[in-house]
């Protein structure tokens, strides 16, 4: 179906043509100015400098020719100093187009003829240890555009992408070796089956790494004998980590108690958040690949020995300064994050011969994803036309401006956020609906302040930094998640009492707008498929927040202009809940895209 603005422009054109001008000006924008029109064309003016006429002279001949020729798609066409066409639609025309995108599949957006394979890599947590809150944007900014994508027509496969075969893994098998030294894992002479059990409880194991990574750093103050300690302890520990990766039976079978216990959950985590990977790969899933994969490279000639290490030169000459090369393995032989990274990327390519590989995380690894995508295409791990895109999210800040700690300044756990938040929504409600029962309330707090958690986080764009603020983000007021809930609330509680007076919300027919509030919110809900589209051009959530946030407000003004349900004239009636049940439909769509749901009441 095509858009709106297209349409609107498409008839623009053909005046500007039939006036004699270049149809090529007769491009429409939403009006700045609503209080004077619905779109706008300034063509003229552009095209007033190449012709040396005056502007007016242009745009008077084309609102002649719309006017003559096109009454029923505009009710009024002004050609205004020094130049620009005002335009304003009529009521039928808007109807005619509302009716058309309830028939269409998807509100009438454009399915692409070729649905192009996807391949999102986002979430990113490393095993053993607990999400903390640096952990949500990318979970959350990936699923969203996961959803985006799929939504708009695309082939989308997520994939969490787990770190489970680093340094981490060293660091929790030396602390449990120097904790529990009599255990079999150890004992290099043991043949037996080892226990089917942990050593460890997943509380432990969350207490384990932060300790033994507090082991590895000191501080400018430490003394020699310290600094020294922590250093043989990251040896110890990358020893271990090595040992592990090399196959060692002991470590291995540590390695999948921890994978055992950490597994289920960060599945329990991210269901609570809503988000979905259709994979559980991680960094170990391409380790027997990469021997294969650095032969290939060293037979190619795409790496070369640089220091001991093997690396891959990136720099390009259309660069402005080097670029430091990729390091493939280290000079002791151990693989590195690129080193699997790449290898994740020709196992993709092999298995899913992806159109586009993306990857979400923090915006400070983009000198990591530029040496390894210029790697992947330099070493030809890809085809030339396969789009290799990163998406740096920045961070969630305090209100001190500074990454979001818990009050003791410690990292805080990602459960711990969304447990206070689901507390302060749950005192919110409470307090607004004191007769909701406990049980139902606990559920609806959950259900909104998962919403507070994502619209917060998502009405803002992606690379750039935010502040978590508690009050704000869980008001019912403003642009904030509650408050897109609270109107959807809003309008099923209409369309409830509608039928319980005996109406057919599925029945009511659409009639053309009658009042100014009830028409701007007909046409803002013209422009859903441009913010779809929108975000996926951009791969940027926030556009579609910024659309149901401007579709809520247009609903509340019609609300509380609009005597809905107590409307004497039936037919006036039915189209006001024909309207409010699109309206509906589309917030719904909309919050489902950004990954959370509307309860019944609130």
């Amino acid at each position: 179906m095509q858009k709106l603005i297209d349409l609107i422009s498409e008839k623009v054109s053909a005046a500007f043509e039939a006036a004699g001008f270049d149809p090529a000006m007769g491009q429409a924008v939403l009006s700045n100015r609503p209080d004077l029109c619905e779109y706008q064309c300034n063509g003229a003016m552009a095209l007033a400098k190449t012709l040396h006429r005056p502007p007016f002279e242009i745009s008077d001949a084309v609102a002649a020719k719309l006017v003559e020729t096109d009454s029923e798609t505009f009710a009024a066409v002004q050609s205004v100093k020094p130049g620009f066409l005002n335009l304003t639609l009529q009521p039928e025309f808007v109807r005619g187009y509302l009716v058309k995108m309830l028939h269409e599949k998807k509100f009438g957006l454009q399915q692409p003829a070729h649905a192009a394979k996807i391949i999102l890599d986002y979430g990113g947590p490393n095993v053993a240890k607990p999400l903390h809150v640096g952990h949500l944007r990318p979970a959350i900014i990936g699923e969203a555009v996961k959803r985006i994508l799929r939504y708009a027509g695309n082939d989308v496969t997520g994939d969490i992408h787990m770190g489970d075969w680093g340094l981490q893994m060293g660091l929790v098998i030396t602390e449990l070796k120097l904790r529990r030294p009599e255990l079999p894992y150890f004992d290099e002479n043991y043949t037996g089956a080892y226990p089917k059990e942990a050593p460890f409880t997943l509380q432990e194991l969350a207490e384990m790494y932060p300790t033994a990574s507090a082991k590895t750093k000191t501080d400018e103050n430490a003394s020699d004998e310290e600094k020294a300690a922590a250093a043989a302890y990251k040896a110890e520990a990358l020893e271990a980590t090595k040992k592990m990766q090399d196959g060692d039976r002991g470590y291995r079978a540590i390695w999948r108690h921890i994978m055992n216990l950490s597994l289920p959950d960060l599945r329990r985590n991210y269901d609570h958040l809503h988000v979905d990977f259709d994979l559980w790969r991680g960094e170990s899933d391409v380790h027997d690949v990469i021997p294969g994969m650095v032969e290939y490279f060293r037979q190619n000639g795409f790496a070369h020995e640089s220091q001991g290490a093997l690396v891959i030169d990136v720099t390009r000459e259309d660069d402005a300064k080097e670029l430091p090369p990729c390091i493939v393995l280290k000079s002791d032989g151990a693989a590195l994050y690129a080193t699997t990274d790449l290898a994740t990327i020709q196992e993709r390519v092999k298995e899913f011969r992806p159109d586009a590989i993306f990857y979400f995380t923090d915006k400070r690894q983009a000198l990591h994803f530029e040496q390894v995508f210029r790697a992947a295409r330099r070493s030809k791990l890809v085809l030339p036309e396969t789009e290799l895109r990163f998406i740096g999210n920045g961070t969630m800040n305090g209100a001190d401006g500074k990454p979001f700690k818990t009050r003791a300044g410690g990292v805080m756990p990602l459960a711990d956020l969304v447990a206070d938040t689901e507390k302060e929504m749950y005192t919110r409600i409470r307090e607004s609906n004191p007769d909701m029962p406990k049980e139902e309330a606990q559920k609806t707090a959950a259900q909104v302040a998962l919403a507070a958690i994502k619209y917060g986080d998502l009405s803002n764009q992606p690379a750039k930094d935010y502040i978590f603020d508690m009050e704000k983000f869980t008001s019912f007021e403003g642009d904030t998640g509650p408050y897109i809930l609270y109107t959807i609330v809003r309008i099923k509680s209409i369309l409830k009492k509608y039928e319980e007076q005996g109406g057919s919300v599925k029945d009511a027919l659409l009639s053309a707008p009658g009042t100014h509030a009830e028409k701007v919110l007909g046409l803002q809900l013209t422009r859903f498929a441009d913010a779809v589209e929108s975000a996926v051009r951009e791969l940027a959530p926030n556009r579609i927040c910024a659309y149901i946030y401007e579709t809520a407000n247009a609903f509340n003004s019609f609300y509380h202009e609009t005597k809905i349900l107590v409307e004497p004239d039936e037919s006036k009636k039915q189209s006001y809940i024909a309207l409010i049940a699109m309206t509906k439909r589309i917030l719904e769509t909309g919050i489902d895209l950004l990954g959370f749901d509307a309860p019944e009441k609130m």
